[in-house]
C-alpha cells in the first residue's frame, strides 16, 4: 500500500504541488524572491528563481518544507 504523503490522488498532480507551492512562498515571501518556480521532478522538487538575499533563498527552501514532505532536490534560486 503507498504512503498518503506519495499518493498523487492525496496531494495532487506534480503542476498542482509545485502552484501551491509557489503559492505558499510567495505569500509569506512577499516577492522577495522573483521569476519563482517550483519544478517537481520525480520524487522531489527544486526551487527556482532569484533572490537578492541568501536569508530569502533559505526561507523559500524553509517554507516548501513546510508545504509538502516531497524532498528538495535542489535550491537554484539564484542570489545577486
Amino acid at each position: 500500500m503507498k504512503s498518503a504523503s506519495r499518493d498523487e490522488s492525496v496531494l495532487g498532480t506534480p503542476a498542482a504541488i509545485a502552484a501551491q507551492v509557489e503559492a505558499r512562498i510567495r505569500v509569506r515571501l512577499g516577492g522577495q524572491v522573483s521569476d519563482l518556480r517550483v519544478v517537481v521532478r520525480g520524487d522531489g522538487m527544486a526551487l527556482q528563481g532569484h533572490s537578492r538575499t541568501y536569508h530569502a533563498k533559505q526561507l523559500a527552501q524553509h517554507v516548501a518544507m513546510e508545504a509538502t514532505e516531497l524532498p528538495i532536490l535542489a535550491n537554484e534560486i539564484q542570489v545577486a
